[in-house]
C-alpha cells in the first residue's frame, strides 16, 4: 500500500490549493479526483460562467455602440460559439492545474475516493495510506422535490452553461448569485427570462438597498422578476415546461422552453465512507473545529462540505490554514465576518461585513454613507453610471462594519474594504488615504466622506 503524508479527496479550489501548500511545506502529497482537475468551480462554475458573462457584456457593448460614437452595422450572437469559448477556457484552466500538480510533485490519483478507518483512502478498490486525510468533495446543485431535474427541460447550473441551443423563454428559480448571473447572461442574448424568488428580495443575502437596485436594473432590462413567489408544481408534457407559481396575489402559470433550478447547493458527503470512519455530520455538513479537524484524529474537511459560506476563496483559505496547522505553524482561525461575496451579473455586486439591518439589529449606532456612480467621472466616461457604494460605520469607535456595492466592476473594488476591515481601519483612515482620480475606486472614499458629512462631489 502506497503511503503519503497527506491525501486530499477532491481537486476544486479547496483541494488543489491545499495540495500545493502541503507540497510547499514538505509533505508527500496525493490528490484524488473523480472527474476534472479544478473541480466544479474551474470546470462548471466560477471560471466558465465568467467567460459566458464576458460574451454577454461584449454583445451589450455592440448593441449600444452608438452611445460611444461608433457605427456598427451588422453583428449577431452565435450561441454555440459562446458556449464553446467558455468550455475552451475551462479546459485551459484545468490544464493549468495539471501543470501546477506536476511542478509541485503532487501525485494525482484519478478515480472515486472514499475514506476508510485507520487513515486509509480507497480509490476504486485500490487503497492508499496517509498520516493526514483532507476531505474536499465540494457540493452540487440542490434538487427540490417540487423541481425534479431531468437535465434537459429542468436543469441545474452545470447544464445551464452547456445547453445545445439557446432557449427562447427561460424560468430561473432562485435569485442567489447563480440565478441572477444566468438571468443576465440569457437576457443579454435575447432570451425572455423570468426569475422566481421565494423571499421578498432578489439576492436576499445582500443589503436591502443593493437588492432593490438590482431589481430595478433587471426590470429595466426586461427581466420578469417575481419575488415572494414559489413554484408549487411543474409539468414537462409537450414541448416545453409549465410551472405553477404561488404568489401573494394568487396562482400564476408560466410557460417556457426550459427551467433552471438555482436554489442553492447540496454537500457531497454521501457515499464517501464518513459513517464507517465515524466522522460527525450535522445538517448536511461535516463538523470541524477552527483548524478543520473532524472528530476523528487524522481526518480533516474543508470547503463547501463544512459550515460557513460555500465560496471558492473560502475553501482555498481553509485548506491553506488546515495544512499549516498540521505543519505546526502558529495560525489564526479565519474571521468569517470578513469574507467578501461577489456576484457577476450586470451590474455587478460585491459586499463584505454587516448589512445595515444586521448592524442595527446588533445594537450599533451607525453612520451610513452612499455615493452613486452617476456622480463619478470615470463611470460617466465609461458609460456605466448605474449603482452606488454604501458604507456602514460604528458612530462610537469608527469601526468599518460593512461595505456594499453595485455597479460596473465593483467585484474588483471590494478587496479595499476587506483589507481595511482586517487592519481595523477607521472611516478617518479611509478619508485620508488618497485615491486615484478618475477611477471607480474613489467612490469608496466619497461614500466614506458622505458618512462623515465631508463628501465633495455630491
Amino acid at each position: 500500500m502506497t503511503k503519503y503524508d497527506l491525501i486530499i479527496i477532491g481537486s476544486g479550489p479547496g483541494g488543489y490549493v491545499t495540495a500545493i501548500r502541503a507540497s510547499q511545506l514538505g509533505f508527500k502529497t496525493a490528490l484524488v479526483e473523480k472527474e476534472s482537475l479544478g473541480g466544479i468551480c474551474l470546470n462548471w462554475g466560477c471560471i466558465p460562467t465568467k467567460a459566458l458573462l464576458k460574451s454577454a457584456q461584449v454583445f451589450e457593448y455592440l448593441n449600444h455602440a452608438n452611445d460611444y460614437g461608433l457605427n456598427i452595422k451588422e453583428f449577431s450572437s452565435d450561441f454555440k460559439a459562446i458556449i464553446s469559448r467558455s468550455r475552451n477556457i475551462a479546459e485551459g484552466m484545468s490544464k493549468g492545474v495539471k501543470f501546477l500538480m506536476k511542478k509541485n510533485k503532487i501525485d494525482v490519483i484519478s478515480g472515486y475516493g472514499k475514506v476508510k478507518p485507520d487513515k486509509v483512502v480507497d480509490v476504486d478498490g485500490i487503497e492508499y495510506q496517509a498520516d493526514h486525510i483532507v476531505i474536499a468533495t465540494g457540493a452540487r446543485s440542490r434538487i427540490l422535490p417540487t423541481i425534479p431535474q431531468d437535465g434537459k427541460k429542468i436543469f441545474g447550473y452545470r447544464e445551464a452553461m452547456n445547453l445545445p441551443k439557446q432557449p427562447k423563454k427561460l424560468i430561473i428559480v432562485g435569485s442567489g448569485a447563480i440565478g441572477v448571473e444566468f438571468a443576465y447572461f440569457y437576457n443579454s442574448l435575447g432570451t425572455k427570462v423570468t426569475i422566481v424568488e421565494y423571499l421578498p428580495n432578489l439576492v436576499p443575502l445582500e443589503d436591502h438597498e443593493i437588492s432593490k437596485e438590482l431589481e430595478k436594473s433587471f426590470k429595466k432590462r426586461g427581466i420578469n422578476v417575481m419575488t415572494s413567489s414559489e413554484v408549487t408544481s411543474i409539468s414537462t408534457k409537450g414541448k416545453g415546461v409549465k410551472a405553477v407559481i404561488k404568489t401573494s396575489k394568487g396562482e400564476e402559470t408560466l410557460e417556457a422552453d426550459t427551467l433552471l433550478s438555482a436554489t442553492g447547493v447540496k454537500s457531497n458527503i454521501e457515499d464517501i465512507g464518513l459513517e464507517k470512519v465515524g466522522i460527525a455530520v450535522d445538517q448536511d455538513k461535516i463538523l470541524v473545529n477552527s483548524y478543520y479537524q473532524t472528530n476523528i484524529p487524522g481526518y480533516y474537511a474543508i470547503g463547501d462540505i463544512v459550515p460557513g459560506p460555500a465560496l471558492a476563496h473560502v475553501a482555498s483559505a481553509e485548506g491553506i490554514l488546515c495544512v499549516e496547522k498540521i505543519a505546526g505553524h502558529d495560525v489564526t482561525p479565519i474571521d468569517y465576518g470578513n469574507i467578501p461575496g461577489c456576484t457577476y451579473c450586470s451590474p455587478e455586486i460585491s459586499s463584505v461585513g454587516l448589512t445595515e439591518k444586521q448592524a442595527i439589529d446588533q445594537g450599533f449606532d451607525v453612520k451610513i454613507g452612499k455615493f452613486p456612480f452617476s456622480a463619478s467621472g470615470k463611470a460617466s466616461a465609461s458609460g456605466h453610471k448605474d449603482g452606488f457604494v454604501k458604507v456602514i460605520f460604528d458612530s462610537k469607535y469608527g469601526e468599518w462594519l460593512g461595505c456594499h456595492m453595485i455597479g460596473a466592476g465593483v467585484t474588483d473594488l471590494i478587496a479595499e474594504a476587506v483589507l481595511g476591515r482586517k487592519l481595523e481601519t477607521t472611516g478617518h483612515d479611509v478619508l485620508k488615504t488618497i485615491h486615484p482620480h478618475p477611477t471607480m475606486s474613489e467612490a469608496i472614499m466619497e461614500a466614506v466622506a458622505d458618512a462623515y458629512d465631508e463628501v465633495i462631489h455630491l
